[in-house]
């Protein structure tokens, strides 16, 4: 039997609280509530194969939201002291140790994890993907993907799941505001590496974020009265703060808006020009 997957078994006794089915290797209980009606010994069953709160093997004809093997996202149940429980669509929670986290996760939030067989031959969870996902051979540079942050580290950037199960990443220069591990994102592939890896951008081309930017900037500078207390000469956390850009961006943005007689510039203020 192959834990944490589907199996076909042969029902070979029935009683009063379930049937058990069996392969060449032993048997295991499917208990009676799930059992459908009609069944008869000799039947062949598709369960699967997981193990109960006593660490003993039991089957299941429910779904669950993982397999063996498999990449998906699942959410925080509870935070204990022995690690975190998700919920993965059965009555017993899968556990996801500490050690297995890529960083503190939060109940009632969704992060992307594996299912795997530890050395204690349970089944549990696990942040840690580097080295589990594909290469990249779908998606090439200009196009944009959807994916899901599962590691950050300082430094580096944020770690990302194209379609939760191709490699990509964030660089830290392309991250101007808050990212979590968990954080679902869209973006754009700046290069496709030979090793099939894929660096990944927030932002669009220069000349199509520009447009954007500036409109932002113009709101943020209107809902200030009109008046913004600094210009594009403040300090990089200040602009970053506010706006969630680059200085080169915002000095781009700023730029637009000038050209467009639409700001001026003065005593360190920007101004909105009154039509």
């Amino acid at each position: 039997m192959i834990l944490g997957a589907w199996n076909e078994l042969k029902v070979t006794k029935k009683t009063d609280f379930g049937i058990y089915l069996a392969d060449q290797e032993g048997d295991v209980l499917l208990p009676i509530k799930q059992v459908p009606a009609g069944t008869a010994v000799g039947d062949k069953m598709k369960v699967f194969i997981y193990k109960d709160s006593s660490d003993r093997l039991i089957s299941t004809v429910n779904q669950p939201l993982i397999e063996i093997g498999q990449i998906r996202k699942l959410t925080v149940k509870s935070v204990t002291a022995n690690g975190a429980y998700l919920d993965w669509g059965l009555e017993k929670d899968i556990l996801l140790p500490f050690k297995e986290q890529t960083c503190k996760v939060q109940e009632g939030k969704s992060y992307l994890v594996r299912l795997y067989e530890d050395k204690s031959h349970r089944l549990a969870a696990s942040m840690r993907l580097y080295g589990y996902l594909k290469k990249n051979e779908k998606y090439e540079k200009g196009n944009h993907v959807k994916g899901t942050v599962y590691e950050y580290k300082k430094g580096l950037g944020a770690f990302v799941a194209i379609d939760n199960e191709y490699y990509g990443m964030i660089h830290e220069s392309e991250i101007f505001s808050r990212i979590e591990v968990g954080d679902e994102v869209r973006a754009r592939v700046v290069n496709r590496r030979p090793d099939g890896k894929t660096d990944l951008a927030l932002r669009e081309e220069v000349y199509v974020q520009m447009k954007d930017d500036s409109e932002m900037v113009f709101d943020v500078i209107k809902s200030y009265g009109g008046i913004l207390p600094f210009d594009d000469k403040a300090d990089i956390e200040l602009i970053r703060r506010e706006f969630g850009l680059s200085k080169n961006a915002f000095k781009r943005a700023v730029g637009r808006l000038y050209k467009e007689r639409k700001i001026e510039l003065k005593d360190g203020r920007i101004y909105i020009v009154e039509e």
